[in-house]
This record gives structure tokens, sequence and C-alpha cells, in this order.
């Protein structure tokens, strides 16, 4: 029981944290939802249901990590295509995109300054720089906060212009949505508390295992050997809250993000070996295929002028280590 109560204390500002998150409301396109404050023990947790798994797979085998042909050069910025989904954005006056507020590394919200920060926030800036002229702009560039269950649907509703939230590549979702070519490959592991004695997901048969709804994440607990027994979440910060709480015994997803999840909780730790293949891509509706050539133009550049690897470093090379630009494979 000493135990228990000195990592929870310690962990105090993460529970807060991933609680007051966790109700932020995912409706704002102008910046940074508003946040209320709610009770911080509880997580939401409960047994995965078939409503908190994606649909039964239709999907033929396909190359995850394939997309469109970029152009051979990218068009100035302020100058967009005639009738380009490009050119409406640039006519609108800023670009909307759906993203992550509570993930550490990618995108998080600084409480302190009001503003959300990460990896896939820097790449959201990319792209609206390559749109809009003139010197970086906060007006050009909108977010909207979603959950993980929430990426597909708000690009088929035609909320957001593209989304870009630690979203895995998948066959399953390019029947709904296009995607991007893969701007950082990461793979599934396992959090865990540091006294827990496992060492891999073999270690949890028979055992609670934390992870968010509608992912990949939960479909491999489902489906791994392991027979681990998967809960599930809203968002990442509430498996931590669940976690701590002992409502689970494990916590799993991709590295970069378990890492983000440890950082907050030093009484914890990420443990064995990587057991999936996961590219990750910018998503964009299905009918926008300009606007996905035009992204994989820009993150060839980002590549070519050392933009790319500037980012990871700052942002990913702690959690994932060292990395360097995924190779793109194209077609059409």
């Amino acid at each position: 029981m000493h135990r228990r109560k000195r990592r929870i204390a310690n962990s105090a500002p993460a529970v807060v944290l991933a609680a007051t998150l966790a109700a932020c409301s995912a409706s704002s396109t102008d910046g940074p939802a508003d946040v209320r404050v709610v009770d911080p023990v509880i997580s939401g947790a409960h047994p995965a249901t078939p409503e908190d798994y994606p649909k039964p797979s239709v999907a033929p085998p396909c190359d995850p990590r394939q997309s469109l042909t970029p152009p051979g050069s990218l068009p100035a910025p302020g100058a967009m295509p005639a009738g380009s989904t490009m050119e409406r954005v640039h006519r609108r006056g800023y670009l909307i995109v759906g993203v992550d507020q509570n993930t550490r590394f990618f995108g998080e919200l600084d409480r302190r300054s009001g503003l959300i920060k990460g990896f896939d926030i820097e790449m959201a800036k990319a792209l609206a720089r390559a749109i809009f002229a003139g010197p970086d702009d906060p007006e050009r560039l909108r977010y909207k906060v979603i959950t993980q269950a929430q990426r597909t649907d708000v690009l088929r509703n035609g909320d957001v212009d593209v989304v870009i939230d630690t979203m895995t590549i998948t066959c399953d979702r390019k029947l709904q949505v296009a995607f991007s070519s893969d701007y950082y490959t990461d793979g599934q592991r396992v959090l865990v508390r540091t006294d827990s004695g496992v060492r891999s997901l073999a270690d949890l048969r028979g055992r609670r295992v934390c992870t968010v709804r509608a992912t990949t994440s939960i479909v491999f607990l489902r489906d791994d050997p392991a027979g681990v027994l998967p809960y599930a979440v809203e968002n990442w910060t509430d498996c931590l809250v669940a976690l701590q709480q002992g409502e689970v015994d494990a916590i799993s997803t991709t590295s970069a993000l378990l890492k983000g999840l440890q950082a907050q909780d030093s009484d914890t730790e990420v443990v064995g070996p990587t057991f999936s293949d996961e590219p990750h891509g910018m998503a964009f509706p299905l009918a926008h295929q300009d606007f996905v050539r035009f992204a994989n133009g820009l993150l060839e550049r980002m590549k070519r002028d050392g933009s790319w690897q500037k980012l990871y470093d700052a942002w990913l090379a702690g959690p994932l280590g060292p990395q360097s630009p995924p190779r793109a494979s194209y077609v059409g």
C-alpha cells in the first residue's frame, strides 16, 4: 500500500494533467480548446467491447507505405495552382489541422503558454508555411483537437483539411482516407510499473492491458497470441491514469507514445521488443489527391534540405533513437 501511495503522489501532476486534458473540447478550430478540471481519479478504462475495435477488415492486401507521386517541383508559397485544394485553403486564409493535445513529443498542450507543441505540430506548421507566403503567422494555422477515434470521421465530414496525429497507415484506413508517404516509423511495445516484473507482452497473459479505442494498437492486442485482456480508453493519458490507479497492469502502443507517458511518471518503464511495424502518415480526404501529392513533395524537400532530420532529432530522437528519413514508395 505504501508503494502505491508513493507512486500516485509522485505522479500527481501527470494524473491531473491527464484527467484535465481528457476533458478538453474537441470542437474548436480556433486553437487549443478550453479545458475544465474533472475528477482526476477517473480514467474511463473498461474491458474492450466490439464497439472499441475498428470495423472488420475488408481491404485487400496493400503496401501501406505506397503513396501518390509528388509533383516535379512545389509551387511557390502564395501561388497555389488554380482550382487546387491548396488554392481553396489559401483563399480561406488558414489551414485546419486535426491534432492531439495530450501526447508528449507529438502534440501536447503547454499550459503555461496555452500552445500545442510537438513533432506533429511542427509538421503542420511546415505544411502551412508551404501554402502561405510571408512570415509565419499563427492565424494561418488552426487546430481542431480530436481523439484518435475521431481521426477518419473529421476528414470524411470535411471538418479539417488534414489530420497530423500519430496516425498509422493501414490498408483498411486507406479505404477511408488518403495518406501521405511515411513521415516517421515506429512499432508497438509495452509500458509497465517498474516493480511489475513484466519484461515483455508475453508476461501479460490474462492480464489487463490498456490502449486507445479504434487504433491499430487495440487490434494488435486482440489478435496477439499472448492472450492479454485489452482495456479501452479515449486518450493515452487516460491509460496512464488507469495504470497509476491499478485499474490495468500495462499500457501498449507505439514506442514514442509510451516514452511520452513514461516521461510523466518515473515509476514506469518501457519493456520488451517492438512487435509491430507502423509507418505514420498525414491523412487527407480521399478526394484531395492533389493535396496528398503536394504534401509528399514537401516531405521530399524536407528530407533533402535536412529540415526533417532537424525536427526528428529535436522531438523524437530521444524516445525513438536515431532514425533517418523514411524512404518513400510512390505510385500513380
